[in-house]
């Protein structure tokens, strides 16, 4: 579990493709500390386990179905990756629940600069749109952030300067694919009032 508070933007230095796995590894600093091998640690909001460490890299290993469901796929040596550690019992919860498991892909359709922030226009697949509400929350590569306005076809944010400086939120353009998570609340009562609604 996590709170969608990105502790620090890490580098890809690695990436190695097998039969049946791809293995990332990802210099940084913050989340290494008090980290163990077998720890979570969300990549773009993607829960993943850690396999091996240093004193400046840790390194995950990723199956078909993540890479399918993910923008992990896309990434390069060099690409800047959202991180942070799973929560903890003394941790503070800043953003919100966030479980880490990714419901898929969306696409920056627009930005558009308003005063000191940023609006961004995502679009996002049928499956997370009915679980998305105006003032909710949403996971958007792994950042905690509030909906301003649901679309049809998706939704918008507004990215403070923080967020864009400390994230990689900044680094978007147009075309960015992203990985998104509903929040968790919304799809639990949307799957019990779907088995209310079936039930003769």
């Amino acid at each position: 579990m996590f709170t969608g508070i990105v502790e620090e933007v890490g580098r890809v230095v690695a990436i190695e493709h097998h039969e049946g796995r791809s293995v990332l590894t990802v210099q940084a600093q913050t989340v290494l500390e008090g980290t163990r091998i077998g720890d979570s640690i969300a990549i773009n909001g993607t829960c993943l386990t850690v396999t091996a460490l240093t004193p400046t890299t840790f390194t995950v290993e990723m199956v078909p179905e993540t890479l399918r469901r993910t923008n992990l796929g896309d990434l390069v040596v060099g690409s800047g990756v959202n991180l942070e550690r799973s929560l903890t019992p003394h941790s503070r919860m800043g953003g919100h629940f966030v479980q880490g498991h990714v419901d898929g892909t969306g696409e920056v359709r627009h930005i558009r600069t308003e005063g000191d922030s940023r609006v961004v226009l995502f679009s996002a697949p049928e499956n997370v749109l009915p679980h998305i509400v105006p003032k909710g929350f949403i996971a958007v590569d792994g950042v905690s952030l509030t909906v301003v306005e649901r679309l049809d076809d998706g939704f918008s944010v507004a990215f403070i300067p923080h967020t864009l400086a400390h994230t990689i939120a900044g680094e978007y353009r147009e075309g960015t694919r992203v990985n998104l998570e509903a929040d968790i609340l919304g799809k639990y009562v949307a799957n019990i009032v779907k088995q209310y609604m079936t039930q003769p």
